[in-house]
């Protein structure tokens, strides 16, 4: 039956985008990164993201990015300038370590929320930047 069906809330995962500085181009950049601020790692992370607006979508990117260890945080993807006005989702899909269940959490930036003035600390990364 429906009421026993137990689906996992994935907590202590988040997105962030991070505004910083790439040496190979001398410019700023916008990088999206998972961060893991459990106490374990979590395993077989998948990532799928696109951006869209009322007449725009963009193409679904998907990224494998394995196993993140706890406190930790790995790169999902470079953002252009020009998604940033678009709303930019995050579908985050992995397995616990401790558990072995599957987790899925979907990360929403709103259209225009991701510039200089929204950015905060964000946790492990121990730097500024705009929090899903």
């Amino acid at each position: 039956m429906k009421k026993d069906i137990r689906i996992p809330v994935s907590e202590n995962i988040h997105v962030a985008i991070i505004h910083e500085w790439n040496e190979e181009f001398q410019c700023n950049d916008w990088n999206a990164y998972l961060i893991n601020n459990s106490d374990s790692a979590v395993e077989m992370v998948f990532v799928s993201t696109h951006g869209y607006a009322e007449t725009v979508k963009t193409s679904t990117m998907r990224h494998g990015l394995g196993t993140i260890s706890a406190k930790s945080h790995a790169k999902i993807e470079l953002l252009h300038e020009d998604v940033l006005k678009l709303n930019n989702e995050f579908f985050v899909s992995y397995f616990g370590q401790r558990d072995g269940k599957l987790y899925e959490k979907k990360f929403l930036f709103r259209k225009n929320t991701i510039n200089e003035r929204a950015m905060r600390d964000i946790p492990v990364m121990n730097c500024k930047g705009i929090l899903a």
